[in-house]
């Protein structure tokens, strides 16, 4: 069995979503080959994870990408393609299972083998249920980030440099200007800590409380979609099915009651904990740790004790 992998940087490190990638191939039990483009030291940096690199540096956009890496599964023809879940990625697949004809399943959080066949597990209908799909052919898959191990580094399997010409008519849209807000750099899908806020905070001041103890825990602020309309913190920071997939190690839910349009954004993180005070909540479903009470009494309280556990 061939896969072939797309891997994408953000032009300092190779994004922890597509690390994951390399694992996933090791559990299909296939040869895996990395597509890079556009950064040699994130190409060379993958190859020390033992992998077979591709290097391309000419595409550099959504349109330009797209374009290298069909030729590329042309040329290679993989089993699978394997893509982190991210918003690039999210352009980039359908775009080229529709070209090459390939089956397409994006979000997957589980690969395995039965019977000699792939099967793909995905949540659906709001995180309430998980799908299994097969695809007859080649399947072109994004992968939630944290549903993989990052993998560890081992031989170098070297970077092999490739020349592909991209067509002018293959680039559909210019970006002429970029305008990105400071907020806009928060990296949800690669935080180890998440503190998340909801309506229950009750105004933007009890919601310093979720960023002090973020701060505290050395973790990233984030939110539901309440605080956000009601101006307390900015879109960049919300978690969920309108927001951000997240898979932190630890995630703390403060004052959110539990709607699927949430919880289906952070229900693979490795360790919930829950706070709020109607103890039928739905949160409590998905946490590891329930703490019913007043969210405004209780995180005082946990931030001085972690500070004197840092102390």
């Amino acid at each position: 069995m061939k896969a072939l992998l797309f891997i994408e940087s953000n032009g300092e490190k190779v994004l922890g979503g597509s690390l994951e990638l390399i694992n996933a191939v090791k559990a299909l039990d296939a040869d895996g080959t990395a597509l890079v483009a556009g950064d040699r030291a994130a190409a060379d940096a993958v190859a020390d994870l033992g992998i077979p690199v591709i290097f391309v540096d000419t595409a550099t956009d959504c349109d330009t990408l797209t374009a290298v890496l069909s030729e590329t599964v042309k040329e290679n023809d993989p089993d699978v393609v394997l893509l982190a879940n991210t918003a690039l990625a999210k352009d980039i697949a359908p775009r080229i299972a529709a070209r090459q004809d390939l089956g397409c399943v994006s979000d997957v959080t589980g690969i395995s083998k039965a019977d000699g066949k792939v099967i793909y597990t995905r949540p659906a209908y709001n995180g309430s249920i998980l799908e299994n799909i097969e695809v007859e052919g080649t399947a072109v898959i994004t992968v939630r980030n944290g549903s993989f191990e990052k993998p560890e580094d081992t031989s170098n399997a070297g970077v092999t440099e490739k020349k592909i010409e991209i067509a002018d008519d293959a680039v559909k849209a210019k970006i002429v200007d970029t305008v990105k807000e400071i907020t806009e750099s928060v990296n949800l899908e690669e935080a180890e800590i998440i503190v998340s806020g909801g309506r229950g905070m009750g105004s933007a001041e009890n919601f310093e409380l979720v960023k002090e103890l973020a701060s505290v825990l050395g973790g990233v602020v984030g939110a539901t979609r309440p605080p956000i309309e009601d101006g307390w913190i900015s879109r960049a920071h919300q978690v969920g099915q309108s927001g951000k997939i997240v898979a932190p190690k630890l995630y703390i839910a403060c004052g959110i009651s539990g709607a699927a349009q949430h919880t289906s954004g952070m229900m693979g993180s490795n360790y919930i904990v829950a706070i709020n005070k109607d103890e039928d909540a739905p949160i409590f479903e998905s946490a590891n740790l329930s703490i019913v009470g007043n969210v405004t009494d209780i995180l005082p309280v946990m931030i001085e004790e972690m500070k004197k556990a840092k102390a």
